[in-house]
């Protein structure tokens, strides 16, 4: 009995030893002091230099006043509107410097929250001298290109530290830049005053200061979209070319009909100007990002050289007009945020960028910036996309897709069929197809999607103040125009998984999808604008203008031949690859049991897969269905 006594409390006693042993939680440093609804006393001076844009290095200097001595944070923004997501590019900052009086500061990194930088401000020090630069990449592996020797943009969210504590809202900046010589720039800043090289802004606050980035450029050319308007609209354009400016009065003329057509169609605009900041490059990265006054729009050089051949990138313009009411001026309650350092949520994104999606696509239409058969085909690239490209729809529901942004802060994923990103676009799109066919049905035309538009976003004609909402807001305005089980509905398409292709909006409207043997121009464009060649209805792959393939299909023939993302295809039924071999091939397979062959290059290693897909090229279409009337038609027309 004592033996067993002795090794029990033997054992018990290496047992609490052990225990004793295991690490513990270090603990953590001093939250940052969250937001509060005040003013910061001051305003804080900002100037960038912008003239080393071949190097695309912008060299900062701020001058912040402090309330007091002691502990300072500042932040450098990390949750962006328009991102919904933490994509601040804090890593692009380098040299930090702080003074006061002269004399250095040191200054620590919170070691939890790497966008906050403390400094202790010593006794009688009134202000802080801030430098650093912001390292803007210069290949676009390293992110999004954003300066060239002839433009560039500037995001003040880049170049700013602003103080922890306060409302975006309630902090001043007195902003200014200092452009190369004989650059034009455009902005929907207030009160530039040019002196020189040096571009001087009115005070703002810096919630509108984010939200109001600069164009600048050697070739720069301004139209007036809504002349004589009481809130004038501009297209504000920079080139890599001059000749890539010219504009025809037919190209001119849905551009100008786009202000008009959205100024019908919600009835009101929340701005007292609007610019297009459109930058027509090669070298400067892309971009579609929306602000309440004006958009970052960027797309390839020959927007109008070719403007018979690349219809798909007209629908920019529209998508991010829209945002200046769905988005900006109405925004989702969890995704509006007291400044760019408390995180946003996105759950209500298939109205933020669905509806936008939706209505960018119908203002393409109405405008004239797409005829109706670019957007019906534009609209049966989408509805093919979710009835047969998108097998992740019977695992993960569409809400979750709006977590994306936060997730993958929209980097490239290996499998978007079946991971599925960002969904609650042009899937979103669908369901406001759907409930847009589905009031016109049931009030014999009477009432539609428009009604809604117009008592939900054009509300407060002129305010640029946002409104937030919420999913019971939606719910009452859509009731509020047709009595419906509004929730049920919206909830079983956007909260459930459903495999079923959400195309009733489709059928309803009078059409029905379908697939030939032959690309629209729209799909051609489509291809084009993306540098692939888009096979994914067919041997269920896209393959870039490299050779290397971009996208395969779960579940589809290229799937099931083990094909991978990233492989090199070499050749094609042992002739060398081309994207017209391959399309042969697949030709000259259809009804036959011989797989295609394609011989590829994958981690250094070559092997031939052969694909048993025998059905023929495979390209979407929209057909209208007898007996039924074209809700499409009265949908994409013109209001007068």
């Amino acid at each position: 009995m004592k033996l067993i006594t002795f090794v029990t409390a033997f054992a018990l006693s290496i047992s609490a030893a052990a225990a004793a042993a295991e690490p513990m939680p270090a603990s953590m440093p001093q939250a940052i002091a969250a937001p509060r609804d005040v003013r910061f006393p001051g305003t804080i001076q900002l100037i960038v230099d912008a003239r080393d844009t071949a190097r695309g290095i912008f060299n900062v200097a701020e001058t912040v006043p402090v309330p007091q001595p002691g502990p300072f944070v500042l932040l450098f923004p990390k949750w962006l509107p328009g991102n919904h997501g933490p994509t601040g590019p804090v890593d692009k900052l380098a040299g930090l410097r702080l003074t006061a009086g002269g004399k250095p500061l040191a200054w620590t990194r919170d070691p939890v929250d790497v966008y906050a930088f403390h400094v202790d401000v010593p006794k009688g020090v009134g202000t802080l001298s801030i430098a650093f630069s912001f390292l803007s990449p210069v290949e676009a592996k390293e992110g999004r290109i954003v300066a060239t020797p002839q433009m560039l943009n500037l995001q003040w969210d880049t170049v700013a530290l602003y103080p922890a504590g306060y409302f975006s809202r309630d902090i001043m900046f007195a902003p200014s830049m200092i452009l190369p010589a004989g650059w034009k720039f455009a902005s929907a800043l207030d009160g530039a005053q040019a002196s020189g090289a040096t571009v001087r802004f009115a005070p703002v606050a810096f919630n509108t200061l984010v939200d109001s980035p600069v164009f600048a450029g050697k070739y720069f050319a301004r139209i007036d979209l809504a002349p004589g308007a009481k809130a004038p609209v501009h297209l504000d354009m920079f080139a890599d070319q001059p000749d890539e400016l010219t504009m025809t009065p037919v190209q001119l003329q849905p551009h100008r009909d786009l202000a008009t057509q959205a100024t019908l169609l919600f009835g009101a605009h929340h701005y007292d100007h609007y610019d297009f900041l459109f930058a027509l490059s090669d070298r400067m990265s892309g971009i579609g990002l929306e602000h309440h006054r004006s958009s970052e729009d960027g797309t390839h050089g020959g927007y109008f050289r070719e403007w018979a051949t690349t219809p798909s990138l007209r629908g920019l313009l529209p998508h991010e007009y829209t945002h200046s009411w769905n988005g900006k001026f109405r925004r989702p309650a969890d995704l509006w945020t007291p400044n760019f350092n408390v995180p946003m949520r996105d759950s209500l994104l298939w109205v933020y960028e669905g509806q936008t999606q939706y209505w960018g696509n119908v203002l393409a239409a109405r405008s004239g910036l797409w005829s109706k058969a670019q957007a019906l085909d534009a609209l049966a690239l989408d509805a093919a996309t979710y009835a047969d490209a998108r097998p992740g729809r019977t695992w993960r529901p569409l809400i979750d897709t709006t977590n994306d942004p936060i997730t993958t802060m929209r980097r490239p994923i290996p499998w978007r069929s079946w991971q599925r990103a960002e969904d609650y676009y042009s899937e979103g799109a669908l369901i406001w197809l759907d409930a847009d066919t589905l009031i016109r049905e049931k009030t014999g035309g009477k009432k539609s999607l428009d009604d809604f538009a117009r008592g939900f976003f054009g509300v407060h004609d002129g305010s640029y103040v946002t409104e937030t909402y919420t999913f019971d807001d939606i719910v009452h305005a859509l009731n509020a125009v047709m009595p419906n089980d509004w929730a049920a509905f919206l909830h079983t398409r956007i909260d459930a998984v459903a495999p079923k292709p959400p195309l009733d909006g489709l059928t309803r409207a009078g059409w029905r999808l379908v697939y030939t043997d032959t690309a629209s121009d729209f799909y051609k464009s489509n291809e084009k604008s993306r540098k692939i060649t888009d096979l994914t209805f067919s041997l269920g792959l896209a393959i870039d203008k490299e050779g290397l393939v971009s996208d395969v299909r779960w579940g589809g023939p290229a799937w099931q031949a083990n094909v991978t993302v990233g492989a090199h295809v070499e050749a094609v039924n042992d002739v060398a690859y081309d994207p017209d071999v391959l399309k042969d091939a697949i030709r000259e397979a259809k009804g036959t049991r011989k797989p295609i062959v394609l011989l590829l290059k994958s981690n250094n290693l070559f092997h031939a897969n052969g694909v048993a897909y025998f059905d023929g090229l495979r390209y979407p279409h929209l057909e209208r269905v007898a007996g039924k009337a074209d809700l499409l038609n009265a949908i994409l027309a013109a209001r007068k």
